[in-house]
């Protein structure tokens, strides 16, 4: 497996078209994996607030308190998240597209000082467009996976984790294959597409220096399956660490 980063990318700004300027600056091969950090995706769909026009709510204001943060962002966070799992010390919230995350994703980070960066509005069709494109641009059928940076239920620091896929199943199934003493397998299920995203991190970095975009090759995940990255999500009735906190929330 190889792995390297797409250089010399502008910043991304409202309407670049990222699988261009990607296939502009490498040679992608067939079945390559696209890794691509949401940042610019969402700078390139315009997925940005300006502060200035936001109007916080009573609530917003009073969950901002409790936590020590800008209240605008708290509001721009619930307007983006369909429920919010912790609201002290910190807004854990699963946001429109059923990803769980601090603050939906959302921050000041990587763009003006006026906006708040929210994530892509459908990450899943954002990594379709990107992948199809790039068949039309280059010729080759390749996987995309869309990556943001996640903490981790008791572990400190984070990892790149899939928010967005095309052409890639998320969780490879194990169950029903034997392991190394002839034992079937019966709950394996292996997240791939966030072991891909987090070996991308190590490249992409973070900070002023990173590189939003490493290619993946020698892997040949690709499928031309209809494919979301919410298969990974667990439902709510089998989620036992989101149970746990409903019950601490309310008790």
């Amino acid at each position: 497996m190889e792995l390297f980063t797409v250089d010399d990318l502008p910043l991304i700004k409202e309407g670049d078209n990222i699988a261009a300027m990607i296939c502009e600056r490498t040679q992608l091969e067939s079945h390559d994996v696209v890794v691509i950090a949401s940042t610019i995706v969402a700078k390139s769909e315009a997925a940005t607030v300006l502060k200035g026009a936001i109007i916080p709510s009573e609530r917003a204001v009073a969950m901002a308190k409790k936590c020590g943060t800008d209240p605008a962002l708290v509001q721009v966070v619930l307007d983006n998240s369909v429920e919010q799992i912790v609201e002290f010390p910190v807004l854990l919230v699963e946001n429109l597209n059923g990803h769980v995350s601090i603050n939906a994703g959302i921050d000041d980070s990587n763009v003006e000082d006026e906006y708040f960066l929210e994530m892509p509005h459908d990450p899943d069709g954002s990594a379709k467009a990107i992948g199809m494109h790039v068949a039309d641009l280059c010729g080759k059928d390749v996987s995309v996976i869309i990556t943001d940076t996640n903490g981790r239920s008791f572990k400190i620091g984070q990892t790149g984790v899939a928010v967005g896929v095309y052409g890639v199943h998320p969780i490879k199934n194990w169950r029903g294959e034997k392991d190394l003493f002839g034992k079937v397998l019966e709950i394996t299920e292996e997240a791939v597409a966030d072991e891909v995203a987090s070996a991308a991190n190590l490249l992409m970095g973070e900070a002023a220096g990173g590189t939003p975009v490493v290619i993946v090759r020698g892997l040949d995940l690709y499928s031309s399956d209809d494919v979301s990255v919410k298969e990974m999500y667990r439902r709510e009735g089998e989620d036992i660490i989101r149970k746990g906190l409903k019950c601490l929330r309310h008790s």
